[in-house]
């Protein structure tokens, strides 16, 4: 682990409420110790953090390698690179996804042995968080990809979630080893032959219960699956609210449940992890929500100084080249 401060680069342009919201996360956490640089445009606003000026946006919108090698001096390819160069630790970035994995493959470039990065996402599930993955870097994968992501997935729950020996499940239609598409029932066949702590399949519904501490899926797989959670929670805890709030009973049993209510949206909002690792680059990268606020843009930034601290990408890199590299 890392002694000295992390140094995180943030891309002040990245998502749909930059860069206000993204200015104001980066100062609550270089207020809690993280050392953050901001990257965008001169005459920004930074309130006191320090600036590399950029001249070019990517957008949402624009196609990601065309725009990685089209806007070299963009706010997210700047922030990236200052990676690549040494200078900062981590990036953060709540732009575009995709920008940033090809950003990340240019600049950072992939781990040894290492054949596509993976988006891994810490779910809130009931008996601690379980890490999926990938959560939208690859559409399409091949079974071997699949995994190299539940090693992946099983290093980082060792290094960073203290869990000794990660169990890691397929995600699928149903938990009989027969069933699901041919990329899953490969990659099963793989998985159960492997030396990972495999449990076999898991259906969806299974991910808030703390269905294993490592989930596999292929990333179309894997994004669908996190955006159906976490817009079902959501919407729940929102209706929730306003059904108390709708009648005096209501209203009265409300302020009794409260402080459960109140660690019971903490526990499953979003904001509370902030991002996303992107694994399996020499360099450590976290995806932010798009919508990402302050406070989940404050704990993306601090989720990327806790993988410096943690040396993440050392340890992937060590623990990678002692297995055998499909």
């Amino acid at each position: 682990m890392s002694s000295a401060r992390p140094r995180v680069a943030v891309d002040a342009l990245g998502g749909d409420n930059a860069p206000g919201e993204v200015v104001l996360g980066a100062l609550a956490a270089a207020a809690d110790g993280v050392d953050v640089t901001l990257f965008g445009p001169a005459g920004l606003d930074t309130h006191g953090l320090p600036l590399v000026e950029t001249t070019e946006v990517i957008e949402m919108a624009d196609k990601p390698a065309d725009a990685v090698r089209a806007k070299p001096d963009s706010s997210l390819v700047a922030a990236v690179r200052s990676v690549a160069d040494g200078s900062t630790d981590a990036v953060v970035s709540a732009g575009n996804t995709g920008a940033m994995l090809a950003a990340g493959l240019l600049h950072l470039r992939r781990l040894p042995g290492v054949m596509r990065p993976a988006i891994a996402v810490p779910i809130p599930a009931r008996e601690g968080p379980s890490v999926l993955l990938d959560a939208g870097a690859n559409a399409d994968a091949r079974a071997e990809h699949l995994l190299q992501f539940a090693h992946m997935g099983s290093i980082f729950c060792q290094e960073l979630l203290d869990i000794p020996n990660p169990e890691v499940r397929l995600l699928s239609i149903g938990e009989e080893d027969e069933k699901g598409n041919a990329l899953v029932l490969d990659a099963h066949a793989l998985l159960r032959g492997s030396d990972l702590n495999f449990g076999g399949n898991v259906e969806s519904r299974e991910l808030l219960r703390g269905a294993a501490d490592v989930i596999v899926a292929d990333g179309f797989t894997g994004n669908i699956a996190l955006k159906l959670l976490e817009g079902a929670i959501k919407d729940l805890l929102d209706a929730l609210r306003a059904e108390i709030a709708s009648t005096a009973t209501g209203k009265l049993g409300g302020l009794l449940i409260r402080p459960a209510a109140k660690r019971l949206r903490t526990r499953f909002d979003p904001d509370t992890y902030g991002g996303a690792y992107l694994l399996g680059l020499r360099g450590l990268a976290v995806i932010a929500h798009g919508n990402s606020g302050r406070r989940a843009v404050a704990n993306a930034i601090k989720l990327a100084a806790r993988g410096v601290e943690h040396g993440v990408v050392e340890r992937l890199d060590e623990r990678l080249g002692q297995r055998v590299r499909v």
